[in-house]
């Protein structure tokens, strides 16, 4: 507020945009002088134009929330929920290869991708970073976790770990922690990301879990010997593209059914 002999002048900033960083200025006054009183009606008119103008410019340039809580969706349509169990499958048959699953099934080690589309995969579940929603949202950082057996001592929650291959940066192993968001716990969470209309993506990108300059990858699928395909992270990879089909009858029909196509397919049957 400026307070001069005739006038009394208020600034009010309103803030823009965070992406371009942009804010704007509407200016008052309040005149003390009664000659300039007269004047004053108009310039209200003129100022409320001037306020409504930038106000709808401002909310304009808000992104949409709705971007940011669109919920991930099964293969029928439903929403995924944290804690239950799902199969991550590929969204391309056939050559794409089959389900998500790990080296060692009883007690996980390296995730991996079966390479048949005839092998069924391993159950994980799906924990958000925030509690307050049950609700599988793109976008949002979570942990991913094989169901097991309980007897199993190692952990089954997703995490990353650097390779010593030099055309892999890091690939997906279990052993990680559950829940704690924080710079200790960075390499155990991992986000789903919309991939156009095949279905989705996985990505590695905990950007709101720590602001540290966080590597963000695709995760992709790279074949080594001894190992299978391996999901990975790697400049080189094409995105995993999946889908998510709940575990029970259907997913079992599911399997039942590619069974069948790869049959027939081989001239069997």
């Amino acid at each position: 507020m400026i307070d001069s002999d005739n006038d009394i002048w208020i600034i009010v900033e309103l803030p823009g945009s965070s992406s371009i960083n942009a804010s704007f200025l509407a200016l008052f006054f309040i005149s003390k002088n009664k000659e300039s009183q007269k004047h004053q009606i108009t310039m209200k008119s003129t100022l409320v134009v001037w306020f409504s103008f930038l106000l709808f410019a401002f909310v304009l340039s808000v992104p949409s929330i709705e971007a940011y809580t669109e919920p991930v969706l099964d293969i029928q349509g439903e929403q995924l929920k944290a804690g239950t169990e799902y199969i991550i499958s590929s969204a391309i048959w056939g050559a794409g290869g089959g389900d998500v699953s790990a080296t060692n099934k009883t007690c996980p080690d390296d995730v991996i991708q079966y390479s048949l589309d005839l092998l069924q995969g391993l159950p994980v579940t799906f924990s958000p970073a925030s509690s307050e929603d049950d609700v599988i949202r793109v976008s949002t950082d979570l942990n991913i976790k094989f169901s097991i057996k309980k007897d199993c001592n190692h952990s089954s929650v997703w995490k990353i770990q650097k390779s010593s291959n030099s055309e892999v940066h890091w690939f997906v192993t279990t052993g990680g922690e559950e829940g704690n968001p924080g710079v200790h716990t960075i390499t155990n969470w991992f986000k789903i990301e919309k991939a156009g209309i095949l279905g989705y993506k996985l990505v590695f990108c905990p950007e709101d879990i720590c602001h540290c300059g966080v590597l963000c990858r695709d995760i992709g699928i790279y074949f080594e010997n001894n190992r299978g395909r391996i999901l990975s992270l790697s400049d080189k990879l094409s995105p995993f593209l999946v889908l998510f089909k709940k575990v029970g009858p259907l997913s079992s029909s599911i399997w039942m059914l590619k069974v069948c196509l790869a049959l027939n397919n081989d001239g069997i049957g």
